[in-house]
């Protein structure tokens, strides 16, 4: 029997070496921490100066998460967020069903004279988080900054975050407009990417890059904070930059996405606007996928 030459054997090393493994997988993963669940009760503020359409686009979102609103438009925004929902039995395998998930605002903020300037760090939020939540712990702040707002850790891999703040553990989310500071990097699909495959550019389906980028990475921090509000929830990785329930399946839309291509999703023969989710009042939206806690895998709408 020949022997095995050491080039062929230093060859099958190499190549071993080279193969991904079904390790390196990404795998969502829960750590017995809590989840939210029952209410989930908002206080927005709005840095700086938006525009209507922009508030209306993103209150709709909001208003679409857990309204069926009794049509035949398919698929609705409340079955992207029962995905959301699923992760209750996913922790509790005692679950006969899945309890809802109530996402409602009971206060808004607008701060159009920039209190803490243009530049925000962590820092600073934490007085823009006692202003929308006046110390509520039952009540989850949100910033949606303006384009003109710097957002300190943003546009750096991340589009949005959430998290703790303050000795009370205050839960916040802060989203970013990405139309002057990121668009190549937080605008996408909206907008061309900075670096990766050039796919087409599709058009926003409310007519408004700024406010259609938003949803995205609110949809995804939102999702990130019910499955993961304490970093000991749902997530895989590392604690100081979790991969959660959206981001682990970032820049999927729809089936047979790959990078630079979005996957399947609609068009408005109206306005060119693409989309994969009905929300109230005809209102559109591209959602970001999920992770699913049952396949294991990334899910979307279409």
């Amino acid at each position: 029997m020949a022997s095995s030459s050491p080039i062929s054997i230093s060859f099958l090393l190499l190549l071993l070496l080279l193969l991904p493994s079904a390790s390196s997988d990404p795998q969502l993963s829960f750590h017995g921490g809590l989840l939210l669940t029952g209410n989930v009760n908002l206080s927005l503020i709005w840095y700086g100066r938006f525009g209507r359409i922009q508030k209306s686009v993103l209150r709709s979102f909001i208003k679409s998460l857990n309204n069926n609103f009794n049509t035949n438009l398919e698929p609705p925004v409340s079955e992207w967020w029962q995905m959301v929902e699923s992760y209750q039995s996913a922790a509790n395998d005692k679950l006969f069903t899945v309890p809802k998930i109530r996402v409602r605002v009971v206060k808004q903020v607008t701060d159009v004279s920039y209190s803490i300037g243009k530049v925000i760090t962590k820092d600073f939020l934490s007085g823009l988080v006692s202003k929308a939540t006046n110390g509520d712990s039952n009540t989850v702040a949100v910033v949606f900054t303006s384009r003109e707002v710097t957002v300190h850790g943003l546009c750096m891999g991340k589009c949005s975050e959430h998290g703790v703040i303050g000795p009370s553990n205050q839960l916040y989310m802060i989203v970013g407009n990405p139309e002057t500071e990121c668009p190549g990097s937080c605008a996408w699909p909206f907008h061309r990417p900075d670096y990766g495959p050039q796919g087409v550019t599709l058009q926003p389906p409310n007519g408004n890059v700024g406010a259609d980028s938003m949803v995205i990475s609110f949809a995804s921090a939102l999702a990130g904070l019910v499955t993961n509000p304490y970093n000991d929830g749902f997530y895989d990785g590392p604690e100081s930059d979790p991969k959660e329930a959206s981001t682990i399946c970032h820049g999927i839309f729809g089936s047979g996405a790959f990078p630079g291509y979005t996957g399947k999703v609609r068009v408005n023969p109206s306005n060119g606007g693409c989309f994969n989710a009905h929300g109230l009042k005809g209102k559109k939206f591209l959602l970001p996928a999920l992770w699913d806690p049952k396949t294991s895998s990334c899910w979307t709408t279409m």
